[in-house]
């Protein structure tokens, strides 16, 4: 062991006791309630129903239940047990898991904070129209005001219409296309800037402030769905809108596009790849069964985006009903199918997916060093474009390339660092170290072979395949693409970027550097049982009475402290001094190797630096 591994065994000494003092949610349903606000969001209410819209109503379903199955539940399962077990967020705790890829924590981190800006425009839009439903009249039931299009008549109910009007020309007054900026609207500016600060205030104590907002934001939108179902299904036409919602029609199953989008509406509304979740869930007690979490937000997450289809379709057929055509031909686009039910109730509830969203978002936006001031977000959050009347381009270009192409490369690459590289026998070990009980079969299955294997064709695909960025009949110019795969890879070129700087700033040869990452550095995030998943005192002084020795039953060592030396009572092979006398030496005896100096408080920074080389050894035989 050179002078350089010495300094990255002291580092992960410190990153250690860092991970002792974490914070913990103050009940673990506040974990749950903030998972399944992460899951369900705005895409559920509206880019679930418009994808099922497009791709053959119940058609779509199938290929989405089947990659929640294989891909969405496998690959929650293991970034959830990633967080929990290295108690850290995305960027430390992929770097931890193999240094060569931390670049995909970054590039999490990365998109987060475009999803952040992303969600944020709809909320503002939410926060618009709620407002606006105080009014009475409400301004786009009539056609007496100056943004009113010349197809407007009073008589005629056509809300798909009157609500892509009011969402064009009255909201959002936009441009003729991207190449027209426009001039602020100041309306929109002071909404924008009310969204984050509610943002902030939500988030400003982390997860202890984010645990009580979670209580609410997650649980109401359930109530009001609920009673917009309701509402929905005594209307004429309601029911034709939900069998066109549930009939499939199967040729669409032949479309590589309903695929991709698919698996891109999983892992955008489960949050795979963003981690958020990761972070959130490094905040769990250590020995909290992820598993039970990960089927509860999947399954939740999903059964709320059904739900929330049986709402909008339910709507749809009463459009239907009321202008005579089918659903099928029904005027309606992406931005524009959530506003198709005007109540001020509604768009609170879109206000409180959108801050869940948001919220657990800060993940992303303060996972990158877990140390990020709540000022730093704060500051972060002053940019936004929605307040200019090109906003609803440079949206679309962010749904188009962000949604499907980053997230993709982003999944590709964090189940190659974690089942690949970490290894599967390696997270299996993690979850076995948390809960007593390993993984089954099909876990280990898809994360070794179906995720990778799917992720990489469906990638692929995509590419092959991919159209342009649209808004209605407008076609961005070719400028305006270029722009768009630049967002794409604002997220991206931290993976690569990553790799490089990894091997630049650790000294040695390439060869020397390699080796160090692969058969020293990539173990130790296995040796953190070690020290922050230890049992109590008590524990192991009982299992060291069963064997040789005795350890003080008195001794007010830390757990983490009494646990080394009753493993220097159990295993007299790998310690032949007298317990109280232990030094880090003698947890080498076996080795035969030089050590330093000698270490007699195994709780602190060294001698946690120690213990996991001495835990190392004996693990792997080294």
């Amino acid at each position: 062991f050179g002078p350089s591994f010495w300094k990255i065994i002291i580092r992960r000494g410190a990153d250690m006791e860092q991970q002792l003092n974490r914070p913990t949610w103050s009940r673990q349903i506040e974990f749950t309630l903030a998972g399944i606000g992460c899951a369900v969001g705005l895409g559920n209410v509206w880019r679930f129903p418009y994808l099922c819209y497009r791709s053959g109503g119940g058609a779509f379903l199938v290929p989405y239940l089947l990659m929640l199955v294989v891909l969405g539940l496998p690959l929650l399962y293991m970034e959830l047990t990633v967080g929990q077990y290295t108690r850290r967020g995305p960027v430390h705790a992929l770097a931890t898991v193999c240094p060569l890829l931390k670049g995909v924590g970054i590039a999490s981190v990365a998109i987060s904070f475009i999803m952040c800006i992303y969600y944020n425009v709809v909320i503002t839009w939410a926060l618009y129209y709620l407002f606006s439903s105080f009014q009475a009249p409400l301004p786009w039931q009539n056609c007496n005001n100056t943004w009113n299009t010349a197809n407007c008549t009073n008589h005629a109910t056509n809300s798909s219409y009157s609500s892509t009007a009011s969402q064009e020309y009255k909201m959002l007054e936009q441009t003729s296309g991207v190449d027209e900026a426009g001039v602020v609207r100041w309306e929109l500016f002071l909404i924008l800037v009310l969204a984050w600060v509610l943002i902030y205030f939500c988030i400003f104590k982390g997860v202890k402030s984010t645990g009580k907002v979670v209580y609410f934001t997650a649980l109401f939108p359930y109530i009001i769905l609920i009673a917009l179902l309701i509402n929905n299904a005594q209307l004429p036409g309601a029911l034709d809108g939900i069998s066109f919602f549930i009939v499939p029609e199967w040729d669409k199953l032949l479309s590589v596009e309903v695929w991709v989008n698919a698996a891109a509406q999983i892992f955008n509304s489960i949050g795979i790849g963003f981690g958020s979740l990761m972070a959130m869930s490094s905040y769990n007690s250590f020995n909290n069964n992820v598993l039970k979490d990960a089927l509860t937000i999947s399954i939740i997450n999903s059964v709320t985006s059904i739900l929330a289809g049986f709402v909008i379709f339910s709507a749809f057929g009463y459009m239907s009903h009321l202008q005579g055509i089918p659903i099928s031909d029904l005027a309606v686009d992406g931005p524009g199918l959530v506003y198709i039910l005007w109540a001020v109730m509604f768009f609170f509830m879109l206000l409180c997916l959108g801050l869940d969203s948001e919220v657990v978002n800060r993940g992303g936006g303060g996972g990158g060093g877990d140390s990020t001031p709540s000022l730093f977000v704060l500051a972060i959050c002053g940019c936004g474009h929605v307040s200019l009347q090109v906003g609803i381009y440079v949206f679309q270009l962010m749904d188009h390339y962000t949604a499907i192409v980053s997230i993709m490369f982003l999944a590709f690459f964090e189940v190659i660092a974690i089942c690949w590289s970490y290894g599967k026998q390696m997270l299996c070990f993690c979850f076995s170290e948390m809960t007593g009980k390993g993984p089954n079969i099909f876990f280990r299955l898809c994360w070794l072979i179906v995720a990778p294997v799917l992720i990489t064709v469906i990638l692929i695909f995509s590419i092959v395949q991919f159209k342009p960025a649209r808004y209605g009949d407008y076609v961005f110019p070719p400028w305006a693409q270029g722009v768009g795969w630049v967002i794409a890879m604002g997220s991206i070129i931290w993976i690569p970027l990553g790799a490089i700087h990894t091997l630049w700033v650790l000294p040695g040869s390439f060869m020397q550097v390699t080796h160090l990452i692969i058969f020293y550095m990539s173990f130790f995030p296995v040796q953190m049982i070690g020290v922050t998943a230890v049992p109590t005192y008590t524990r192991c002084y009982a299992k060291s009475n069963t064997t040789q020795g005795t350890a003080n039953k008195d001794d007010t060592r830390s757990g983490k402290q009494g646990s080394t030396r009753a493993h220097a009572i159990i295993h007299v092979s790998c310690n032949k001094s007298p317990v109280k006398k232990s030094t880090a030496c003698d947890f080498y005896n076996d080795s035969k190797t030089v050590c330093p100096m000698n270490i007699t408080d195994h709780n602190s920074l060294l001698g946690n630096s120690f213990y996991y080389i001495y835990s190392l050894k004996e693990r792997f035989h080294l």
